[in-house]
C-alpha cells in the first residue's frame, strides 16, 4: 500500500515564548487554568497555520498543551510520584538528570481521558487530517519503574505494564471511535536495549534484557491488536531520546528489527535516521511488505539545513530495502519533546519543515 503521507512529522513543535511564560505563571499560581488554555489555543492555531503554509498534509497541535511528550498520561492517571528515574544525556550540555516521566509509586488509576481535550480542539480547527501522539505503554517500564518505590506496589515491570496497556488501548479506541484517522505511539526506549552502554548498565542492575524486551513488545502489541480499521493510520515512532538537542541512546535498529517490525500491528514506522547514531538501512528488510517507513533524515537537534541532494540519495538507498512508494520523509524527532524545545529557532523549524515537503514533492510528486 502506498504511503498515505510522503511528507510527515513526528508531532511536537517549538513553543512560543509567551506560551512558556504562561505555563510558568500557571505553575506559580499567577494565571488561571482558563487563561492558560486560551494561551495554548492561540499558539496551536498559529502552528496549524504554519503546517498549512509549508504544505504538510497531516497536522498536529505541536503537543503544545504538554510539559513533555509523555506527560499526557501522567496528568490523567493517579499513582505517579514526583520521583524520577536518573538518565544520562549525551550531546550539547550532556548531563545526568531525572527523566521527565514520574515514577509509579501507587496503584495506577485513570481519572480522565488522556487526549480528548487535544483531539476535540483539532477536530474543530485543523485544516486537514491530524495525528494524536501518545507514549507507548512499554515506555514506562523503563521511565517510571524505580526499585525501592515502584516494586512496593508492582513487584515486576510486567505488572506495571499490565495496568498501563488497557489505559493506552482504551484511549486509542476512543480516538478512533471519534473519527481520528492517525494515532502515533512514541517508543524511544526500544533503542536503549540495543545501546551497548545502556544495555550493560541494565544487566548490572539485574535486569533480564531479553525478558524485558519480550514484555515490552508484547505489551505494545496488546495495546494495538485488533484496532486497525479502514482509513486509519496506526503508527510507532522510534528515536534515541530528544531533550534540548540531546540524546540518550546510540546504535542501529539491528537488535530489535526482526522482533519488533514484524510484530507491532501498525501501518507506519517513523524512524530516526539523521545521524550515524541510527546505523544503516539494512534492518529495514524486516519491515513487512505494504507497511510505510517514514525516514527521519532531517534533524531537529541543530539548525544546519540538510542538502536536498543528500536527502534524495539516502531515500534511494533506503528503497533497496523498502519499496519507494512505501517510504516517506520527516524530521528525525519532534522539535520540542520537552516544552523548552531543541536548540534551534522557529525560523529554523520552518525551514526544516519546508525542506521535508519540498523534497517529498520532488521524490514522490
Amino acid at each position: 500500500m502506498t504511503a498515505r503521507f510522503h511528507a510527515d512529522h513526528v508531532g511536537s513543535l517549538l513553543r512560543p515564548p509567551e506560551l512558556l511564560e504562561a505555563r510558568r505563571a500557571r505553575a506559580e499560581g499567577r494565571l488561571g487554568a482558563e487563561e492558560l488554555r486560551a494561551a495554548e489555543d492561540r499558539a496551536i492555531l498559529d502552528v496549524l497555520a504554519l503546517q498549512r503554509d509549508v504544505g504538510l498534509g497531516i497536522y498536529s497541535d505541536g503537543e503544545l498543551r504538554r510539559d513533555a511528550w509523555m506527560s499526557d498520561l501522567a496528568e490523567a492517571v493517579e499513582g505517579f510520584t514526583p520521583e524520577r528515574v536518573p538518565m544520562q544525556w549525551r550531546g550539547p550540555g550532556a548531563s545526568g538528570e531525572g527523566s521527565r516521566a514520574m515514577v509509579a509509586g501507587a496503584r495506577l488509576r485513570q481519572t480522565r481521558r488522556l487526549t480528548a481535550h487535544e483531539a476535540s480542539f483539532l477536530k474543530a480547527h485543523s485544516p486537514g487530517p491530524f495525528k494524536i501522539t501518545m507514549p507507548s505503554p512499554s515506555v514506562f517500564i523503563q521511565a517510571s519503574y524505580r526499585p525501592g518505590i515502584t516494586d512496593k506496589v508492582y513487584p515486576t515491570r510486567g505488572a506495571l505494564l499490565d495496568d498501563l496497556v488497557p489505559i493506552v488501548r482504551s484511549e486509542i479506541a476512543a480516538l478512533l471511535d471519534e473519527g481520528v484517522s492517525y494515532v502515533q505511539l512514541d517508543a524511544p526506549q526500544y533503542t536503549y536495549y540495543g545501546d551497548p552502554t545502556l544495555s550493560e548498565a541494565m544487566r548490572r542492575d539485574g535486569i533480564d534484557l531479553e525478558q524485558m524486551v519480550e514484555a515490552a513488545v508484547a505489551g505494545d502489541v496488546a495495546c494495538l491488536q485488533g484496532l486497525a480499521r479502514e482509513g486509519v493510520t496506526l503508527a510507532c515512532h522510534i528515536c534515541r531520546g530528544n531533550n534540548r538537542s540531546r540524546w540518550v541512546a546510540e546504535g542501529g535498529y539491528d537488535f530489535l528489527a526482526e522482533r519488533l517490525f514484524g510484530a507491532l500491528p501498525v501501518d507506519t514506522f517513523l524512524l530516526e535516521y539523521d545521524s550515524e547514531r541510527a546505523g544503516g538501512f539494512e534492518p529495514l528488510r524486516f519491515v513487512p511488505r505494504g507497511k510505510t517507513v517514514v525516514l527521519g533524515l532531517v534533524t531537529t537537534k541543530e539548525p544546519r539545513l540538510e542538502s536536498p541532494d543528500e536527502l534524495r540519495r539516502r531515500i534511494e538507498e533506503a528503497s533497496r530495502y523498502v519499496p519507494l512508494e512505501n517510504l516517506a520523509l520527516s524530521p528525525q524527532c519532534g522539535f520540542a519533546s520537552v516544552a523548552e524545545g531543541n536548540l534551534l529557532s522557529v525560523d529554523d523549524q520552518r525551514r526544516k519543515l519546508e525542506l521535508v515537503v519540498d523534497t517529498a514533492r520532488k521524490v514522490w510528486g
